[in-house]
């Protein structure tokens, strides 16, 4: 396809879990891949935390990012609250959630492709993004578990304070000759800084889940704490994670929710996938477009909140787990990824032909952060 009406790889993944899934042609189903679907959810969100630059979120943009993104799951909730009616407060706060996610990881290298990343443009979209992502996982966490609010919020401080204390432990404690070891088996059979990186994220998934959240927090914190954890050569370590993520396990975990996908719920009623995408754009573009009035020119603030309400990859996990909670249908976590199939699609294209065919770099004095993508 020409590449700037390219589908993205997610989309085709989980239409692939369809065609070979319960659905229709009934080759396979979920269960017989549950721990390579569980390693793939869990490298998805351990690059989507090592995309995250923790400083970025102290920044004016970061600011306003955060804003936007409480603004969004204010209003998200107040209207789902309004058409459940009388639902529990799970159900509730997980449609919410659904609908205030942002697909960093498909939109950041369509950005990248068409050289708009180092634009204003693309540096607002990439915090806004990262917002978009941290911003859920966190509220899952608070949300959604089976502990009240307030001890959950008291373990996720816990939670914090010992991702904190592993990320500082390679500055505090180094053992004599051990970079050099490290370094000396980072290639070949050795491959010692995958392997630790692997721990790592299995230490943190082991941490969340005994604290009693998603697996997805542990994750996305491995992310951010091997950004600066990692040692030995961290280009190479990038391209080790990408292949082992999106060459093996990430695929299968989209091949997975493809397979239980609730086809005959989007059949039986077309028309909710569209009213879903439609609150979406309400929910997460409308915000953007408020808190960005006076940063951002009017068509790359609608670009922006475009690309904001673009939402897939983490929107398949939380409606994996809300199901699984019975926090909601099958019926609407089907719906939803619908909604997020078709956004993948329209909106990103659209908002690549809104602005400049050339871009200008931004030359501004508040940059939100690194500009790399695993995707």
């Amino acid at each position: 396809m020409p590449a700037r009406s390219r589908v993205p790889q997610v989309v085709i993944l989980l239409l692939g879990g369809v065609l070979i899934g319960p659905a229709a042609l009934d080759l396979a189903g979920p269960d017989d891949v549950t721990l390579l679907s569980d390693l793939g959810m869990g490298f998805l969100f351990l690059l989507a935390g090592y995309e995250l630059e923790p400083s970025v979120l102290r920044e004016r943009s970061g600011r306003r990012a955060g804003a936007a993104w409480l603004t969004s799951l204010v209003v998200a909730g107040v209207l789902v609250a309004a058409w459940v009616d009388r639902e529990s407060v799970h159900t509730v706060a997980a449609g919410a959630i659904a609908l205030t996610t942002t697909a960093l990881g498909v939109v950041l290298p369509i950005l990248r492709e068409g050289g708009q990343l180092g634009t204003r443009l693309g540096r607002t979209v990439l915090v806004v993004g990262a917002v978009g992502e941290l911003g859920p996982i966190v509220a899952m966490a608070l949300l959604l578990g089976t502990r009240e609010t307030g001890a959950a919020a008291i373990l996720l401080v816990l939670f914090a304070v010992a991702a904190i204390g592993l990320a500082s432990l390679p500055s505090r404690f180094r053992f004599p000759g051990g970079d050099v070891v490290l370094r000396a088996s980072e290639h070949g059979t050795g491959q010692s800084t995958l392997r630790l990186t692997v721990l790592l994220l299995v230490t943190l998934l082991a941490l969340a889940a005994g604290l009693g959240f998603d697996a997805v927090l542990g994750a996305f914190v491995g992310g951010m704490v091997l950004r600066r954890w990692a040692p030995g050569d961290m280009e190479s370590l990038e391209k080790k994670l990408d292949v082992v993520a999106w060459g093996v396990f990430v695929p299968v975990f989209f091949v997975s929710s493809g397979m239980g996908l609730d086809v005959d719920s989007i059949v039986a009623s077309p028309l909710l996938p569209l009213l879903l995408l439609v609150l979406m754009l309400v929910v997460r573009g409308g915000p953007v477009l408020l808190w960005f009035r006076r940063e951002l020119p009017r068509v790359e603030r609608v670009q922006t909140a475009l690309y904001s309400a673009t939402a897939l990859p983490l929107l398949v996990a939380i409606t994996e787990i809300a199901v699984a909670e019975d926090a909601m249908t099958t019926r609407v976590g089907a719906a939803l990824v619908g909604a997020g199939v078709v956004s993948v699609i329209v909106l990103p294209m659209v908002a690549s032909r809104l602005g400049p065919q050339d871009p200008v770099p931004d030359g501004g004095d508040d940059p939100p952060g690194d500009a790399r993508t695993a995707g």
